[in-house]
């Protein structure tokens, strides 16, 4: 068990230092648009070429995840994401910048179906722990926001190459966990045969609840701290002030889904979770004053609720494909919804910021109504009911009633 939680912490550890450059692609629209005079729909562009390399690559990753485990992709990935947020600042073309953030986007494209597979594996089948695993991703985006104020901030875009920092820590922790014996991932433990136990209709449904998830909270973090700037009078403080609390809330989310996934099942929690977010992101475009922090408090904790506990799901609908389910619902269907942002950019640039946001109010009502029908799947868990040195990995499409406990250092069929 030690041995396991070790292996969750660095995981998690690293999956903060690979999402700091989803929050970072964010964190840094107030700067393009200071120091390079971006609109609206320009700004939200760069927001795009970050979520489409990204959106379009995962599931494709995913699928290389399925056929063959692939750990030298969590040390590669990271540094490819770290290496293009830190160049995005350096060349004044607008292309040049759309290159960058894109080449950050594959990076976070490769990391996250492999990771996710191999946290789901080091869990062993609890949702705590992928519960823990989701916190480090949200501590990374909370942190993103003030690791780019500082960098950034201080000493304007020319800076950005010592952004690269976090993801050199997240290399060396991954090339730890791949080195370490004993804690190198086994290949497609616990997967069912191919075609067996899927539920491909509960997966797409929960697809498109988490394209609707997605949807809402790019957009807002898109224009988050723009729109607090505006609502609080003009301060770049009180923007990343919201936007920090935004991404913060997430790791409190992450952490109380798990917990609360123990005692009920997945499914009713992402539910509940979705109609607290239909009133705080109603909240966020409408209430006035300071109350605005308090109203982006609750919507990251009612958005990021669900977030851990939308990938498992979809893994336990499509058993024998877990990195696809990882690559779509941690990755396609997250990302998907940077490709709504230019909307939202034109709608600002053509109306205001605040009647663009409103339509995203209706995204949560949309994300329960597609829960409302989804079953409560059942975890697949003959291999991670058994500790890491007592379980035989399997070929896929080997019966789970093959593997029994080890004595002796022997594996009994």
């Amino acid at each position: 068990m030690r041995r396991n939680n070790t292996s969750i912490t660095l995981l998690s550890v690293g999956h903060a230092c690979v999402d700091v450059y989803q929050g970072a692609v964010a964190s840094l629209i107030p700067f393009l648009v200071a120091q390079r005079g971006y609109g609206y729909a320009a700004s939200s562009g760069v927001v795009l070429a970050a979520s489409l390399l990204s959106s379009v690559a995962q599931p494709f990753f995913g699928a290389l995840t399925d056929r063959r485990a692939a750990p030298w992709l969590l040390p590669v990935s990271t540094l490819l994401a770290g290496v293009g947020i830190a160049l995005s600042g350096l060349g004044g073309a607008y292309s040049l910048t759309l290159l960058c953030v894109a080449l950050s986007g594959i990076g976070v494209a490769a990391y996250h179906p492999e990771s996710a597979r191999v946290a789901r594996q080091a869990a062993r089948g609890e949702h705590s722990g992928m519960g823990w695993f989701s916190l480090g991703g949200n501590v990374g985006f909370a942190l993103a926001p003030l690791l780019v104020a500082a960098v950034v901030g201080t000493g304007g875009l020319r800076r950005t190459p010592l952004l690269v920092l976090p993801a050199l820590v997240g290399t060396a922790l991954c090339l730890v966990v791949l080195r370490t014996p004993g804690r190198r991932p086994a290949a497609r433990a616990g997967t069912a045969p191919p075609g067996q136990g899927d539920d491909k209709a509960s997966f797409v449904k929960l697809s498109l609840a988490v394209t609707c998830r997605s949807i809402v909270f790019i957009g807002l973090s898109s224009f988050l701290s723009l729109y607090a700037e505006q609502r609080l009078g003009g301060s770049a403080a009180a923007g990343t002030a919201a936007l920090f609390l935004l991404y913060l809330g997430g790791a409190v989310g992450s952490v109380l889904g798990g917990a609360l996934a123990e005692r009920w099942d997945r499914v009713t929690v992402c539910r509940w979770s979705y109609l607290v977010s239909v009133m705080a992101v109603a909240g966020v475009v409408f209430v006035p004053g300071p109350a605005l922090y308090g109203c982006i408090a609750l919507t990251s904790a009612g958005l990021y609720v669900p977030f851990s506990l939308q990938v498992t799901l979809g893994q336990d609908y499509l058993p024998s494909r877990v990195g696809t389910a990882a690559g779509i619902t941690l990755g396609l269907a997250v990302s998907v919804g940077g490709l709504t942002s230019p909307l939202i950019g034109r709608l600002a640039d053509a109306t205001s910021l605040r009647t663009a946001l409103a339509p995203l109010v209706l995204m949560p009502v949309l994300c329960w109504l597609l829960l409302r029908t989804l079953p409560e799947p059942a975890a697949p868990r003959p291999l991670a009911d058994l500790p890491a040195e007592h379980a035989e990995v399997l070929p896929a499409g080997a019966p789970a009633h093959r593997v029994r406990r080890r004595k002796d250092g022997e594996t009994a069929q």
